[in-house]
């Protein structure tokens, strides 16, 4: 079993969740700041007289885990969804997963996804 873990812009939540709804049993979505070799955000302050290069850009990532199987299909799908081409698309890591326990089943690994 594989663990995906996608960092990708906020805004792209929804085609990225669109892309893996049925490839995966589930995955979680945590939303907050990051920092990357994204250009972030020009704000303006002071009623619009000044502005300030925001220090995080807005990021979501999206976990799921998979049969080593799915992997590859499972990353296109994300990767697919979320390009645009620019240095801010995002990452996606793939770590090794030893075991997985669904708590209210009871079932383990492959069962449990």
């Amino acid at each position: 079993m594989k663990k995906i873990e996608a960092t990708i812009q906020a805004t792209k939540i929804s085609v990225a969740s669109d892309a893996i709804n049925d490839l995966v049993g589930g995955f979680s979505i945590l939303e907050g700041n990051g920092r990357g070799s994204g250009e972030r955000q020009t704000i303006r302050a002071g009623r619009g007289t000044g502005l300030y290069t925001a220090k995080f850009n807005k990021i979501a990532i999206i976990t799921t885990i998979v049969p080593d199987t799915k992997v590859q299909e499972v990353t296109s799908a994300i990767a697919d969804a979320v390009y645009v081409g620019s240095t801010g698309d995002g990452i996606i890591t793939v770590s090794d997963v030893d075991s997985v326990t669904n708590i209210s089943t009871k079932k383990t690994d492959l069962d449990a996804l």
